[in-house]
């Protein structure tokens, strides 16, 4: 069963966890995930889990702490995240995939050393200063295994990925499913990455859906990051996205899973819903 990536429509779909908050959203998911794969698209889906990291993480007395849009991650702050992000968003969007019969399969980047992964050192981002930021127990993701993916994929199944990662040496990291998904979109050799969230697009005003941004090429993404339309965790998703350009994926876009038919009308070009990454 190891069909050539050519013969497919892949499609990889990264969820927030805030998109598993809201039943509208998390139903509206299913519903264009199902449309995409009626028309004939495999599906891969990556998921975080930020909001319920946040809650766990109160509960048991640490503060969540953020550097734009990046989560730095202590020892404690990992098993929170792996309890969260495995224990609680993976099986509700499985669940959620579920109840319209798509056959939804849960799992997360340390199995079957799904996706491997080294601890970052410091580095500086956009957004967080001018200093190398030590971003603790995260990783960055030094390969896919496209073989076992491809596997899923043709047991007609869709690949519910917790991002996590794993090392040689068998050391488990938190990564940032922005940087994870796109890692995935190139071992797949995707023609479609979809970056879901609420909000669901790039807004010059948030509170005006008249304000949002068709698309954005590179040279308007970094004004509008430095403008600070852009900002939080919508810059990791964009700087991302960008690296992407050069590597095959034909769409790429930020859009909400709340209105159905929008990934299809993402993937037919048609500009309708969210805000498309271009070159």
């Amino acid at each position: 069963m190891n069909s050539s990536n050519t013969d497919k429509k892949i499609a990889v779909i990264k969820v927030g966890g805030d998109v598993l908050l809201d039943q509208q959203e998390s139903s509206g998911l299913a519903t264009n995930i199902k449309e995409l794969r009626d028309k004939g698209w495999s599906i891969a889906v990556l998921h975080g889990g930020g909001p319920q990291v946040n809650r766990l993480q109160e509960c048991h007395g640490l503060t969540p702490n953020k550097i734009a849009g990046r989560r730095i991650t202590s020892e404690a702050d990992l098993t929170v995240v792996k309890q969260a992000i495995v224990g609680e968003v993976n099986v509700d969007l499985v669940s959620a995939l579920s109840t319209l019969g798509l056959p939804a399969f849960g799992c997360h980047g340390a199995s079957g050393g799904l996706i491997k992964a080294t601890k970052r050192p410091p580095v500086v981002v956009s957004g967080g200063g001018d200093k190398p930021i030590d971003f603790g127990r995260v990783g960055d993701v030094t390969s896919i295994n496209s073989e076992l993916l491809n596997g899923l994929l043709d047991l007609d199944v869709i690949p519910v990925i917790a991002t996590l990662g794993i090392s040689e040496d068998a050391d488990v990291f938190n990564i940032n499913a922005d940087t994870t998904v796109v890692q995935i979109a190139k071992a797949l050799k995707a023609k479609l990455l979809l970056l879901t969230t609420q909000v669901g697009g790039v807004f010059k005003e948030l509170k005006d859906p008249e304000s949002r941004i068709a698309q954005v090429d590179r040279q308007q993404a970094k004004q509008l990051i430095e403008q600070e339309i852009i900002q939080g965790g919508m810059i990791p998703k964009v700087e991302e996205a960008m690296t992407l350009l050069s590597e095959g994926v034909e769409t790429i876009a930020i859009v909400s899973g709340k209105h159905p038919g929008a990934f299809l009308a993402v993937a037919d070009g048609t500009g309708e819903y969210g805000t498309r990454i271009i070159a």
